[in-house]
């Protein structure tokens, strides 16, 4: 009777396969350190394009199928990335320094400074700068975010306040174009606001009156159950929240109303005709405030940042894995079409960390031979 081979044998065979894999692998990675420390003295860059495809070529000319032609190359390229990893961390142990752009500074002095938003007073922006600068600031508005970033390039104003990022109707994708249409601006620090829609009206006014509410876009979203539940009430969007108070104010009319802070019905002397509107009730947006200082402190612990990568296979998850691989963590990504260039797309990341730490460090040299562009837009 032929003897067959059991599940156990074939796993001991593989087992022995994985031993043999294991010390070639070390081995590889030894001559991969060796080779970092001649790259230190001969200033040759880590990153060679060129030989790294020429490895490829090679290693998957050894094998006859597809599928192993194809895992071949994958394998060699995870290893390539692994090993550029190890050769960063050691030509970073000998004095090789990232240039991030930033400086060290003891702290920020909030005191006295001249802070704009944009929008109306009773904004939602108001009150998160307020919240942010609570001593002595010289607070002012301007129409548009693209104004507001104009007011500091200007020296104008020592700092803007623009959101970034809802907790339930996701980021704000034309601030983080701002970032990049104005490089000589950084985010300083943040601030996360807790967000209620009132709706709004002027007195006398009651829910059976309204049939138009005007609010931001965002705001509108975020309140989208009311609007499913009130079919007859029309949303119409405006710049801002406060503006939507304000045109209920200016108009008159109960038949309109608004979806803004109960601040601004104070301030513009509505009636307040249902509270918390929104259907998230943790709903908070993060505000980012931006200068034209690129710094950091040592309280800093969010790096935000935009790539963009090669449009191939793998591109992003070999970026991604210097933040894996480097013990640095990641809390948000988001994309963001490249307008020159039709269904490509730049990533915006935030990572947990300062721009001094070794691992970041690591992750962000790493990430610049894998790279087309590479932007850090503030460590706060």
């Amino acid at each position: 009777m032929e003897n067959k081979e059991t599940l156990l044998d074939i796993r001991n065979k593989l087992d022995v396969i994985d031993k043999e894999i294991t010390k070639l692998y070390k081995e590889r990675m030894d001559l991969c350190a060796h080779v970092a420390r001649v790259k230190i003295e001969s200033g040759k860059a880590v990153f060679d394009p060129k030989r790294e495809q020429e490895k490829l070529d090679t290693v998957a000319s050894f094998l006859d199928d597809d599928f192993n032609k194809k895992g071949i190359r994958e394998l060699y390229q995870q290893i390539m990335t692994i090993s550029r990893r190890l050769q960063f961390g050691i030509m970073t142990e000998h004095g090789y320094q990232f240039d991030s752009g930033y400086k060290k500074v003891s702290a920020y002095d909030k005191k006295g400074k001249k802070v704009v938003y944009q929008g109306i007073k009773g904004a939602y922006a108001e009150l998160a700068a307020k919240h942010c600068f609570p001593e002595g600031a010289d607070f002012f508005n301007v129409k548009t975010w693209k104004d507001a970033a104009r007011a500091v390039l200007s020296s104008e104003a020592d700092y803007a306040v623009l959101p970034i990022e809802n907790s339930s109707h996701g980021v704000v994708p034309d601030n983080f174009d701002l970032l990049l249409r104005f490089p000589e601006l950084a985010i300083a620090f943040e601030v996360d606001l807790k967000v209620e829609h009132a709706l709004m009206g002027v007195p006398g006014a009651d829910l059976t009156d309204i049939k138009e509410v005007y609010s931001h876009p965002q705001a509108l979203g975020q309140c989208s159950d009311f609007f499913d539940e009130h079919k007859d009430i029309k949303p119409i969007p405006v710049i801002n929240t406060a503006v939507a108070a304000k045109y209920v104010k200016d108009h008159g009319d109960k038949s309109v109303g608004a979806l803004a802070s109960e601040a601004a019905a104070e301030l513009y002397g509505l009636n307040i005709i249902k509270r918390s509107v929104n259907q998230q009730k943790t709903n908070t947006t993060r505000f980012i405030v931006i200068s034209k200082e690129h710094t950091y402190t040592e309280d800093s612990k969010k790096i935000s940042l935009c790539f963009e990568t090669a449009h191939k296979p793998g591109a992003l998850y070999n970026i991604l894995g210097n933040f894996l691989f480097n013990d640095v963590n990641m809390t948000m990504i988001s994309s963001r079409p490249v307008p020159e260039r039709p269904f490509e797309y730049r990533f915006f990341v935030d990572i947990e960390g300062r721009l001094d730490m070794p691992n970041v460090i690591n992750a962000l040299f790493g990430m610049g031979d894998m790279v087309t562009e590479l932007r850090i837009l503030g460590n706060y």
